[in-house]
Parts: structure tokens; sequence; C-alpha cells
């Protein structure tokens, strides 16, 4: 890390996270699209064969900022999200490390699971909202393609959605999938962030210099992603089924985790659960490389007047 932990400031790791969060999201949004499409269109329906026909169709059919529906919601609401990820899990390695003593598996699992609790608070709503937005278009390429099977479609903007959520259903109607979300989110912290602070532990230049060179925060934070991506992904299809509101006729609706899981798991297959595992990686991995280098880089301290050792030398 760039900063000493003496120096820790939790309003510095606040501004960090947000930065991080909105460098990372802008870069890799049209791929999370992909994702959410994939995952949401059912057997029998399928409008799209792999990532890459996702986005050529998204283009064809919506134009090219069609790739980022939705993202309006997630740039704004992203960077309380990701700051509050990032520093939490700093936040609590800080309080668990106070004795001195070097931290255990155990207490980084436990700062992991801490950050993952913390964040739902924003990454709910933030899904919820993004959801509806990035699968319109797919619902609106099944009513061109097959008019018969999915009800009218109608564009709305994230404004409307939460309007109407708001009225219908009160607060709780924009945490719909909070369950699903704990249940990604904490096994995703936990396996990453002791992951990539291991990982980047060993790109340090000695004991007594332990600056890590930026491109191997990059790259810890790319393959500590994109692990703990794959391992939460039959998490993340459960969450997108049961925070999406429009569905086509013949689509199934779900009453919780247990229930969506059992319909998927007959109606589909264990494969299902692994729909979009793919893009998902190739959404995380540049996501948190791109998050921890800024992170790392630490323009919070610099903003905040904290004076970093040499980025230069690492």
């Amino acid at each position: 890390m760039l900063f000493d932990l003496s120096l820790y400031s939790l309003p510095a790791k606040l501004i960090n996270g947000g930065i991080a969060g909105m460098v990372g999201v802008t870069c890799v949004f049209p791929i999370d699209l992909a994702k959410t499409r994939l995952q949401n269109q059912r057997s029998g329906q399928q409008l799209y064969k792999s990532m890459m026909d996702c986005l050529i169709k998204t283009v064809k059919s919506e134009g090219y900022f069609g790739m980022y529906r939705g993202a309006a919601v997630n740039l704004t609401l992203v960077t309380p999200e990701k700051a509050i990820k990032l520093a939490a899990n700093d936040f609590f390695r800080h309080q668990l490390s106070k004795d001195g003593g070097r931290l255990t598996v155990l207490k980084e699992i436990l700062a992991g699971c801490c950050a993952g609790m913390c964040q739902v608070i924003i990454t709910t709503p933030m899904e919820m909202l993004k959801i509806q937005l990035q699968d319109a278009g797919r619902l609106a390429a099944q009513q061109r393609v097959m008019p018969s099977v999915v009800t009218q479609v109608t564009r709305v903007s994230a404004t409307q959605i939460t309007r109407e959520l708001l009225r219908t259903k009160g607060v709780t109607g924009l945490y719909r999938g909070l369950g699903a979300t704990l249940m990604r989110d904490i096994p995703f912290s936990v396996v990453y962030f002791p992951l990539f602070a291991h990982l980047n532990q060993l790109g340090q230049h000695s004991s007594d210099n332990p600056s890590v060179p930026f491109y191997w925060s990059f790259i810890s934070g790319c393959l500590a992603g994109s692990i703990a991506a794959v391992t939460v992904s039959p998490c993340d299809v459960v969450k997108t089924r049961l925070q999406s509101l429009k569905k086509g006729a013949n689509e199934e609706t779900y009453n919780g985790v247990v229930d969506c899981v059992r319909k998927i798991m007959r109606k589909e297959g264990p494969g299902a659960f692994l729909k979009g595992a793919g893009c998902r990686a190739l959404v995380i991995a540049p996501l948190f490389g791109i998050a921890q280098v800024v992170y790392f880089v630490g323009v919070g301290e610099v903003l905040l007047g904290y004076t970093p050792y040499s980025i230069c030398s690492a």
C-alpha cells in the first residue's frame, strides 16, 4: 500500500473508493449489460448466443448508447457503493490490526464479510434499478421476434421506476432481492479482499520497502476479482432473476431465493446458474483492477493533504 496505516483516514478512503468505482464502471458497463441480458433469458427464448452476439445485436437495434442503458444510475450510485465497500474493508482491517499484530486469514475474512454487509445498503437499490433498464432492451427485442410471447414493453426511466416502487411498495420495494444480494456480496468480499491482500503482498519490493508497483495492484485486483466473481456467479443469477420486475408472458415469477433456486434447477438445469459467468468475470476483473490502482494511488490522501510515499519509486 502506498500510505502508512498511521495516516489512515476514512474520508480519504471514501474519496478513493468513489473515484475508483466511477472509473471502473465507465470502462466495463457494456459487458455488465450483456451479463444481465444473458442471465435473464430463458431456455427456448434465447436471443443471444454469447456476450459478443448480445453486444452486436444491442448496437444494431438500440444504437451505441444502448450498451449504456442504466449507466447513469450505476455511475450515480457506484460512488457511494464502491466507497463504502473499499473503505469499510480498510476500516475493519485497521480496527482488527490495532493490537499491532499481523492480520490472520480469519480476521481478513471477517473484515471482508463486514464490508460486504455494509455495501448492500447502496448495492441493492442500485442493482434493482440498473437491471430494469438493462433488461428492457432484451424484452423489446423478444417482442419484435416473438410478439405472442412477450407482454407490451414500455420504455421507462430510473426516476419513474423509483417513484412507482415507492408508491406501491414503499422503501422496501427498492430492496427487493436483499437476501440474494447479501448472499452474493458477503461471499464475494470474503473471497476477494483476503485473496487480493495476499496477491498484492507478493509484489512488495522488500520487507523494508513495502510499496507495490501500480501494475501489480492492477493484476492482483483482476485475478482476485475474476476468481471471486465466478465463485458467487450462481448467487448473482438468482439475484438478477428476483430483481427483474418486467417479464415475458411465459417467464417464471419467483417467491424468494429458495423458490427461485428450485425453479431454475427444475426447468433449466444446474448450468443455468452459470449463465453470464464469463461476462461477470470480464466485468469484475478490470473493474476491481482499475479500482485498486486508483485506490492505492491515493487520490483522496493527496486531496486531503497527506504526503504519500514516492509513487514514482513504485
